[in-house]
């Protein structure tokens, strides 16, 4: 029997087991990696000296670079919760706890940031200068301190005090009981033990992502005028349900209340795009409610981001350790708003009043309201809340001693059992989590029970109900088709110069549903019909050419090959629900000879066809904004051996025809083929040069202003997940 066990988890993500050693490793660490391995069986419930607990890992190896096809590939949070706790690493008189801590493997530079993002998860606002810094007062922030160091046993412990670190480079190192890791390439490592050696390769390829442990169906939901979608009622330990999390429809915009892990996955399964998002509510930054938030960075267009500025600014340190950032960049990604705490502010008509949770790290909980015939429909989002029991054992009269006073036990009281039609609450248990036994009271008219993987006792469903995924709470009907102005919005940006009367006889097409799966357009057969992608999520394929993307809202699907008459080179089908304006072909030429658009198409229709096959621009960037690059970009021809030339300016070179070298001083970084990119880093560095290219055949480039990317998120999150991965080059640890 081999003294090591290899077990590939998901795509990107391995275990590594040599019980002789007592040593059990994670190979990366994505969002639900602990998720992943309850369903796979590698943590189970075990019982020793009639003490139950759960195996597990006892050591991670992170993953060389943090970001991989546009999500995150280290995120040790819950991983390192479940070996303190749900292990009993860390819990006194425990018979797992050994003296021997949980140990962070891989490079430093990751260890360094992983150490302070988990620093950030436990405690967030770390000092009561942070709170000031943050917009709260000197009283505020004593009496915060106070409540967070109650939680945190009295003091702001170090991540070192609870985790052991081995910085893996280039030479094999001993990781415990005669175990030695050694890191072979690029995110590639061998593992050895007594003359037996395996090895993990923890790159994805570009048409890999990591998978969500559940699955959730497809739910076709209509749009409502004011309505709670429920896509979420588990915690971070739930295998068979998104963590806690509701999306508002409010006149047909849609809004997230918090984005947690597989955030994408929950809204395939709802036919809801990324682009359809309005804006983003947010609690706090656990990452079961806070790993999502790159997702909402693959918009074309940066997403509203609602919070207090507490929570904010937890929010953004804790990024920004994971990112290793020296400053606040949530602006760069998100159209932020900040929203003032204990009073109602008005987003658009919709009203949100946040309202301060006493939790580890700062949190907000939600309510909002539409006014309606008969006064306010009322829905409060209670995530994450402490029970009473918890927090009548922190009241304290003296205040030099850690804890909360009996006027701000009797506030969040009050606040906590405020009436509303809806109502969903967190009944998590435990130390940090709700009770559903301390709403048996509350006069709301319906109450969800949520944030637990637990079943509801008896007592629980006297109070409150379950909300299956995808289940929908009408507060306020529509009597509008919200679709037709979704129509009106992408229609007018794809032809800005047309008369809104002219747009008007491409809105009176049929709007039709489509099931997922289903083949909109097939490649190599004429469609007759154009499809304006009104809601939900479209693949396309194109696979002589290996290229698979994903396609959001806003699209238009088949129009070059049905104005041309031609077979359509490739194939489109519906990944969740889709509704779509059906325009038929003849029509829409029409339309374009009558407002004289040909030329207009034609001119931008090279850039754009090329642009669509590159995988930085192609993927989830809709037509409009190609259209906006294309009119921008300079092309340009190089011999063989010539150097591009920088001139300090923020430019993007886009290699169209030929073959690029990209160098630091002697060392070669990347070959580049057509459809890839480089100079990244004048943009994300404001100008800044880090490597030298230059043609190693004659070439044709794109020159593409720097200034016009800037508010694409999607494409400013590739920039950097590039850069990542050059700097690894640059630096040696290839």
């Amino acid at each position: 029997m081999p003294a090591i066990e290899k077990i590939k988890i998901i795509s990107g993500v391995y275990w590594i087991g040599i019980p002789e050693a007592n040593l059990y490793v994670l190979c990366a660490c994505p969002a639900d990696s602990v998720k992943h391995m309850m369903r796979t069986g590698l943590i189970k419930t075990i019982e020793r000296d009639g003490v139950c607990f759960e195996s597990g890992p006892n050591a991670i190896l992170l993953s060389d670079v943090l970001v991989q096809n546009g999500h995150f590939s280290n995120l040790a949070e819950f991983p390192v919760l479940q070996m303190l706790y749900r292990q009993g690493m860390l819990l006194p008189n425990h018979p797992n706890n050994t003296g021997i801590k949980p140990i962070l493997i891989g490079l430093e530079e990751q260890i360094l940031a992983h150490m302070d993002y988990i620093h950030r998860g436990n405690y967030g606002l770390a000092s009561e200068q942070e709170l000031m810094d943050a917009g709260a007062t000197q009283q505020e922030a004593r009496d915060m301190m106070r409540l967070k160091l109650r939680f945190a046993f009295n003091t702001i412990r170090p991540t070192k005090a609870l985790l052991d670190t081995l910085s893996v480079e280039n030479d094999p190192v001993e990781i415990r009981n005669d175990v030695f890791v050694h890191r072979t390439g690029f995110n590639t490592y061998k593992f050895m033990y007594k003359g037996e050696s395996v090895t993990v390769d923890m790159n994805l390829t570009p048409s890999e992502q990591y998978i969500a442990p559940f699955e959730l169906g497809f739910h076709q939901i209509k749009r409502e005028y004011f309505a709670v979608i429920h896509s979420g009622q588990g915690d971070g330990w739930d295998i068979n349900r998104p963590s806690m999390a509701s999306i508002l429809m409010f006149q047909g915009s849609l809004y997230l209340i918090d984005a947690g892990p597989n955030l994408l996955h929950t809204l395939t399964a709802l036919g809801i795009s990324i682009n359809e998002i309005e804006g983003v509510f947010h609690t706090h930054a656990h990452d079961d409610h806070f790993a999502g938030l790159t997702t909402l960075i693959r918009g074309d267009h940066r997403i509203k981001y609602y919070a207090t500025r507490l929570v904010r600014a937890s929010v953004a340190k804790k990024l920004g350790s994971l990112m290793s950032w020296d400053s606040d960049r949530l602006d760069q990604y998100f159209d932020v708003h900040e929203l003032e705490s204990n009073k109602w502010n008005n987003v658009e008509g919709l009203e949100v009043r946040p309202i301060f949770s006493p939790h580890p790290v700062e949190t907000s909980i939600f309510t909002f309201r539409a006014i309606w015939d008969g006064g306010y429909r009322t829905y409060a989002h209670f995530a994450d809340l402490t029970s009473f029991d918890v927090l009548r054992g922190m009241v304290t009269s003296n205040p030099k001693v850690n804890g909360i006073s009996h006027s701000f036990f009797g506030s969040v009281y009050k606040e906590y059992l405020k009436p509303a039609n809806l109502k969903k609450i967190d009944v998590g248990g435990g130390l940090i989590h709700g009770k559903a036994e301390d709403f048996k009271n509350d006069q709301s008219e319906k109450i969800i029970l949520s944030h637990t993987a637990m079943n509801f006792s008896n007592k629980e469903k006297e109070i409150g109900s379950r909300a299956p995924f995808g289940m929908v709470d009408v507060l306020i009907s529509t009597n509008q088709d919200h679709t037709m102005r979704y129509a009106f919005r992408y229609l007018h940006a794809y032809f800005p110069s047309a008369p809104i009367a002219e747009l008007r006889i491409l809105l009176n097409c049929q709007v039709i549903s489509f099931n997922a799966g289903t083949i909109l357009v097939k490649q190599g057969v004429p469609n007759p019909n154009i499809y304006l992608i009104l809601t939900g999520t479209i693949e396309m394929i194109r696979s002589e050419k290996d290229v698979q993307q994903i396609l959001y809202a806003g699209s238009l699907i088949g129009e070059l090959s049905g104005y041309k008459e031609k077979p359509s080179s490739e194939t489109y089908s519906a990944c969740s629900y889709v509704w779509a304006l059906e325009i038929p072909v003849n029509l829409y030429a029409e339309f374009v000879r009558r407002n004289q658009l040909y030329d207009d198409i034609s001119a931008m229709q090279k850039s754009i066809d090329f642009l669509q096959d590159t995988w930085l621009f192609g993927d989830m960037v809709t037509y409009p904004v190609q259209n906006k690059i294309a009119q921008n970009i300079t092309l340009r021809s190089f011999v063989s051996g010539e150097i591009i030339p920088d001139k300090g300016d923020q430019i993007l070179i886009l290699l169209v025809e030929g073959e690029l070298i990209i160098r630091s001083g002697a060392t070669l970084i990347e070959t580049l083929s057509p459809g890839n990119f480089c100079r990244e880093e004048t943009i994300l560095k404001e100008g800044v040069l880090t490597f030298s290219v230059y043609a190693s055949k004659p070439s044709k480039v794109y020159f593409i202003p720097g200034k016009i990317l800037l508010d694409i998120p999607v494409v400013m999150w590739k920039l950097l997940e590039t850069q990542e991965k050059r700097l690894q080059y640059r630096s040696g640890t290839k």
